[in-house]
């Protein structure tokens, strides 16, 4: 079956279908380069082409644009790592170094302002929607390492999903402020020393 393609009216608004999305594009392109605080609702509603009725329609509160903003993220994110993780191969030992390639994607990427999800967290109140996303981000990224530390044999694989995982957030923040290309390839090398030490 084909799909139906969605066509701009000619006053160039964007048609209601498109509307959820366009807002969301927007979202994800001006909180990552500005700050969640940084971006008004007036700013989002024009750069996105919609009308001010259209845009509350579909997000009565910024803070569920936020949280849809913050999902967008993880599923990118997240992909990002799991991929580079398989690209290792099948041992989870390997598996567990290898996400860190990921890392070094992030950090060469134009525009590259560091882990969204704790600029979000610096920026929200603790018990705000967008600090509790971040939070299960965070716990859903910490169980799937653990899991991996577990098929890999590491001895506390509680421990090693920790410290793999704090050094994760810790190149993502150096990304950010130094821009330093050794950094991601220091953290591998790091992350590795960490397995081969828990598996003994």
């Amino acid at each position: 079956m084909t799909a139906t393609p969605v066509s701009t009216p000619p006053d160039g608004t964007p048609p209601v279908s498109a509307a959820p999305e366009r807002i969301l594009d927007t979202a994800f392109r001006l909180f990552y380069a500005h700050g969640i605080r940084g971006v008004g609702v007036d700013r989002l509603i024009a750069e996105s082409g919609v009308a001010k009725a259209t845009f509350y329609k579909h997000f009565p509160a910024k803070d569920e644009l936020v949280v849809a903003y913050l999902d967008k993220v993880d599923g990118i994110w997240t992909d990002q790592l799991r991929r580079a993780a398989e690209a290792a191969g099948n041992d989870p030992a390997d598996q567990l170094v290898g996400m860190f390639d990921a890392l070094s994607q992030a950090c060469r990427r134009q525009g590259y302002r560091g882990c969204a999800f704790i600029n979000a967290a610096a920026e929200s109140a603790p018990d705000s929607p967008a600090h509790d996303r971040t939070v299960a981000h965070k716990t859903a990224v910490l169980a799937w390492v653990r899991e991996l530390a577990e098929r890999a044999g590491a001895r506390e694989p509680g421990a090693l999903a920790r410290s793999l995982v704090l050094l994760l957030d810790g190149g993502l923040a150096s990304g950010a402020l130094d821009a330093s290309p050794e950094a991601p390839a220091a953290a591998k090398a790091a992350a590795r020393s960490l397995v081969d030490a828990a598996r003994g």
